[in-house]
């Protein structure tokens, strides 16, 4: 056998052996057992302020009679520095309503930061209110290289495009820039496929939906619901955009091969997984095999994901991926998976071992205890600068309970934290980090340092509820550094990857603001320390394929690294 069908046997011999001996049974019930009650928790880590910030905003989708599919998948939201004042704003996608004799409904909004915690909603004035639209999801990114940060939303039909005019007001470019494409769209990433200097985007399609084609369905006992989404053999193709560089985009869907695997696509995330120079893209499936598109170069891609280990469990089946985040939770160098799944799957750990995946389950895991909760945003920071990174993840059901959390929402669920314990053990934090449990059902989580102190900061978006603005509290257990990482241009350098010698340790961390669920996160890089009070060396691999030597640096502050400053290092293949 050749060396990467060797390590490809070996890895899934190794996911079957680990999934035999340390997974729990699957619950039976669509609605596995009830979480047992919520322990007390003497230090938060997080403060529920979304009221006292000004920020007022429900995602509202306008059930009434049928239980229509789109209803119970969104959504997000996005941190993006609209305005470049240096402190992340915050946009909420809205959906409203699918039935077409609805005349009034509820907008976007645009919440802009004014610093101690305050916001004031600036959506008319901004012009982001993308009325009448029903939303999913968005990305944030300068896709036209001026120094402002644009605006991208998916929606059930024609996507919108914001670009920023640099003075507080955004203009719709959908039509002009090419990117309407009228699909259900969730999830969505800005990225440079082929090197260019220019951000390419990629949209993961759910369904090919419409009134017209919606069933009915109804739960185990007997009680209208939503469906699944195998119920309506739609699976949709995902999209493609190259970016032009002129302000517009070219459907490349077909040209680059992605018209080969259809799924039901939820989350995504652009990342070199095979360390090869070029940024490939995977996709999580509800229901159906999760693509993993390898970039071959000249605007080609091969979904690799079954022969990579990552298309579906260790045991062959499919999952529902909802969402989905890379860390490298070994700091190797190479970017592992975690996708979010439907309760009594459990979430899911891909370890990246040479680009090839390990379904790896074991005692203590990052997703051990996940079998009761159906699960969408996700994200993985050092909460409380110990070194080791945190897990975060927000929860919500599609489908009616055995057991109701709260009798107001059939849908709710308490989100989950998990504290890093190191050698990747997680210990669970109970409510979640909050002082009482939250209950909604969650959707999209945004993740970013909305007050710049150096720790990270949660938005999560639910249906039909409030979101939730955590603000992080948590007790501090060492030091922090972080970054903007900046490119020739003064761009931020998507993509771009810093490993980060301080101490006796070693942390890799990566730009790579579109992960989790229908939303965008904070596009700095952040690093927990623990009791490191200098970081000796950062080197920086930069997109282009280039690395580069910065440090010392002093911690607990931002630095700006830019690309052509440091010392040049050579950057070998695998880094």
């Amino acid at each position: 056998m050749k060396g990467a069908e060797v390590g490809l046997a070996a890895g899934w011999l190794i996911g079957l052996l680990l999934a035999g001996c340390s997974q729990s049974p699957s619950p039976t019930s669509s609605s596995a057992t009830a979480p047992p009650p919520p322990q007390a928790l003497t230090e938060p880590w997080f403060e529920e302020v979304a009221t006292s910030a000004g920020v007022r905003f429900t995602y509202q989708t306008g059930h009434s009679g049928r239980y229509l599919m789109p209803e119970i998948k969104g959504g997000g939201g996005g941190l993006l520095d609209y305005d470049g004042d240096g402190l992340l704003d915050l946009f909420c996608v809205q959906a409203g309503s699918l039935h077409p004799e609805v005349t009034q409904r509820p907008t976007h909004k645009l919440f802009r930061n004014l610093g101690d915690w305050k916001f004031a909603d600036v959506t008319e004035q901004a012009g982001v209110a993308g009325t009448g639209r029903f939303g999913m999801g968005c990305a944030c990114a300068d896709y036209d290289n001026d120094g402002d940060v644009d605006l991208f939303i998916t929606h059930v039909g024609a996507n919108l495009l914001y670009r920023n005019n640099g003075d507080g007001t955004f203009t719709d470019v959908t039509q002009s820039a090419g990117v309407a494409a009228t699909t259900w769209g969730v999830s969505s990433a800005f990225f440079d496929y082929d090197g260019d200097g220019w951000l390419d985007l990629v949209v993961a399609n759910y369904l090919r939906w419409s009134l017209e084609v919606e069933t009915d369905c109804f739960s185990r006992g007997g009680l209208p619901d939503y469906c699944s989404p195998l119920s309506y053999k739609a699976p949709a193709m995902d999209t493609l955009f190259h970016n032009r560089g002129d302000g517009t985009f070219e459907n490349v869907t077909l040209a680059a091969g992605l018209d080969k695997a259809y799924g039901h696509g939820l989350g995504v995330v652009c990342v070199d997984f095979n360390r090869d120079g070029k940024v490939d893209i995977f996709i999580a499936n509800d229901a159906s095999p999760n693509q993993l598109w390898i970039n071959q170069g000249g605007g080609r891609f091969v979904d690799e994901a079954m022969i990579r280990g990552c298309a579906v469990n260790a045991l062959g089946m499919s999952e529902a991926g909802m969402g989905v985040t890379t860390a490298d939770l070994n700091q190797d160098g190479w970017r592992d998976l975690f996708v979010t799944h439907l309760v009594g799957e459990a979430n899911r750990l891909f370890m990246n071992t040479n680009g090839y995946f390990v379904d790896f389950v074991q005692p203590g895991g990052p997703g051990i205890t996940s079998w009761p909760f159906t699960s969408f945003g996700v994200g993985f920071f050092d909460f409380d600068h110990d070194g080791e990174l945190d897990l975060y993840v927000s929860n919500g059901r599609v489908k009616r309970g055995v057991t109701d959390l709260d009798p107001s929402d059939l849908y709710a669920e308490p989100d989950t934290l998990f504290r890093g314990a190191g050698g990747g053990a997680f210990a669970e934090v109970p409510n979640a980090g909050t002082a009482r449990p939250l209950l909604a059902a969650g959707r999209g989580a945004a993740f970013g340092d909305l007050d710049n102190d150096g720790d990270i900061d949660v938005v999560v978006f639910n249906r039909d509820r409030p979101l939730h603005l955590l603000k992080n509290v948590a007790k501090k257990k060492g030091h922090w550094i972080g970054f903007r990482l900046l490119n020739r241009e003064g761009l931020d350098a998507v993509g771009a990857e810093a490993r980060i010698e301080a101490g006796e340790r070693v942390w890799w961390r990566a730009v790579a603001p579109h992960e989790s669920y229908a939303s965008s996160n904070d596009p700095r890089v952040q690093c927990g320390l623990g009791p490191a009070t200098q970081a000796q060396r950062i080197t920086v691999f930069w997109p282009d394929g280039k690395a580069e030597v910065f440090g010392p640096l002093a911690v607990d502050a931002y630095q700006v690294l830019r690309q052509g400053t440091g010392r040049p290092q050579a950057a070998p293949t695998g880094h």
